[in-house]
C-alpha cells in the first residue's frame, strides 16, 4: 500500500520537475556566449580587462625578450677590440649607445676601472657582479607580472562567483523561489560560476607563458654571466700586461657569479 502511494506521488512530481528542467534547459540554450558574458556582471568586466593585459605583455614580451638585448655578437666584437686598443674611454662611450644589458655591465666595469686606476682585481670583479645580478633582476622582474596575474585572476573570478550565489541564496531567503520553481536557482548557480571559469582560464594561459619566458630569461642570465666573464678575462690581460704583473697578479676572470632565479 505505501509503495503504491510512493510510486503515484513520483509519478504526480514528474511532469512538474521535467517541465521545469525543460526550461531551465531552453533558456541555457537560447543563451550566446556575449549574454554569458555580461552574467559575470562588472566582476567579468574587471576579468576582460585582465585577460587583455595579459595578452599585452605576452606580445610584448615574444617582441622584447630576445638574446640580442642581452648579449649580441657586434657588441662582444668591438668592445673585444676597444679592450685590446685599451681604448677604455671609447668603449665607455660606444656602451652608452647600446642598449644591451651585457652594455650596461661593460659600462660600469669600466667607468669604476677609469676613475679608480688602482682598483684591486676583486673590487674590480664585484662592481661587475653587481650590475650583472641587477640586470638579471630587471629581466627576472619583467616577467613577474604574468605570475602576479595567475594568481590574482583566480580570486578575482571567485569574488564574482560568492558575490553571484549570495544572490542567488538571497531570492530563496525573499521568498520569490518556491516549489519545483528552485531548480530555477541552477541558473544563478551557473552564472555566478562564469567568473571563476574566467579567471582560471585567465590564470592558466598567464603562468603557461610565465612558465615559458622564465626559461628564456635564465637562458638569457647564462649568456650575460658568460658574455661578462669574457669581459673582464680581456680587461684582466690588458691590466696584466700593462702592469707587468703577469701571472703573479690574480686574475679578474676567475668568476662572475650570478644570484639564481
Amino acid at each position: 500500500m505505501k509503495i503504491s502511494f510512493l510510486l503515484a506521488l513520483i509519478l504526480a512530481l514528474t511532469p512538474s520537475l521535467a517541465s521545469a528542467q525543460e526550461e531551465v534547459v531552453n533558456v541555457v540554450k537560447d543563451i550566446t556566449m556575449v549574454e554569458i558574458l555580461k552574467k559575470g556582471g562588472w566582476v567579468m568586466g574587471a576579468l576582460i580587462v585582465l585577460s587583455i593585459f595579459t595578452a599585452m605583455l605576452i606580445l610584448l614580451y615574444f617582441l622584447t625578450l630576445r638574446r640580442s638585448t642581452v648579449v649580441s655578437n657586434r657588441f662582444m666584437n668591438a668592445s673585444e677590440a676597444m679592450i685590446r686598443k685599451r681604448d677604455y674611454l671609447g668603449l665607455i662611450a660606444y656602451c652608452h649607445r647600446r642598449g644591451e644589458a651585457v652594455a650596461r655591465v661593460t659600462q660600469k666595469t669600466l667607468d669604476f676601472l677609469t676613475k679608480n686606476p688602482n682598483a684591486s682585481s676583486p673590487e674590480i670583479r664585484e662592481v661587475a657582479e653587481a650590475e650583472g645580478n641587477r640586470q638579471a633582476g630587471i629581466l627576472t622582474q619583467r616577467i613577474s607580472y604574468l605570475a602576479d596575474i595567475g594568481g590574482i585572476a583566480p580570486m578575482v573570478g571567485l569574488l564574482g562567483t560568492v558575490i553571484g550565489m549570495i544572490k542567488a541564496f538571497m531570492e530563496i531567503a525573499n521568498g520569490n523561489i518556491e516549489g519545483t520553481k528552485q531548480l530555477e536557482l541552477a541558473a544563478g548557480v551557473w552564472e555566478a560560476l562564469i567568473t571563476t571559469a574566467g579567471g582560471l582560464v585567465i590564470s592558466i594561459v598567464a603562468m603557461t607563458f610565465y612558465s615559458f619566458f622564465r626559461g628564456r630569461v635564465q637562458n638569457h642570465t647564462a649568456e650575460l654571466e658568460a658574455a661578462g666573464t669574457h669581459i673582464l678575462a680581456l680587461v684582466g690581460s690588458q691590466l696584466n700586461q700593462r702592469e707587468g704583473l703577469g701571472a703573479a697578479s690574480q686574475p679578474l676572470r676567475d668568476d662572475f657569479p650570478m644570484r639564481d632565479l
